[in-house]
């Protein structure tokens, strides 16, 4: 999708964001993923304290946002401690009622290449263990499973269990 432009999120973005992530968890439902994202579980809350501490990106096509991503510079919730060798990519999300096969791939391979220009060397991300067809979907990308996180706390929710999922970028800030 040759015109989508990408830009950070601001706090004019919050109703947008949720629009975008509340439509993907109906999306889901639809698909029969019925484990993973609830319409309604995320605010524009979320999202602003997402920006304090990391980045949130929209992807945009004729001025109207039609895909986001959130990427934290650590995940002790999901990862531990580690090192700043990695960025985490989280609720990467299309609307998929305006927006061609392949999108949400494009805007992947955009956060990954943020994570390299800012000097880190992996690329990394958690997958709801149940699953198999958004398992597939990152391992076609590139990514490996390298780990397993049983009974992540959710927000509002039960704790669920991830696979853990990395690739590594260039990272050298060029």
């Amino acid at each position: 999708m040759n015109d989508l432009r990408f830009r950070l999120a601001d706090d004019t973005d919050l109703p947008a964001l949720v629009r975008l992530r509340d439509n993907a968890a109906r999306w889901m439902l639809a698909q029969g993923v019925t484990g993973q994202w609830r319409p309604g579980e995320l605010d524009g809350d979320h999202f602003r304290r997402v920006m304090e501490s990391g980045e949130v990106w929209l992807a945009e096509a004729a001025d109207r946002a039609v895909g986001a991503w959130e990427l934290w510079w650590e995940d002790e919730g999901a990862w531990g401690p580690q090192p700043p060798t990695a960025g985490y990519v989280h609720r990467l999300m299309v609307d998929h009622g305006s927006v061609p096969p392949g999108t949400g791939r494009e805007l992947l391979g955009v956060a990954e290449r943020r994570v390299a220009e800012a000097g880190r060397q992996l690329v990394r991300l958690d997958c709801w263990a149940g699953n198999a067809r958004l398992h597939a979907y990152y391992l076609k990308a590139g990514y490996r499973v390298v780990g397993r996180k049983e009974g992540k706390p959710q927000l509002g929710g039960t704790p669920k269990s991830f696979t853990l999922l990395e690739k590594a970028v260039r990272g050298d800030g060029e």
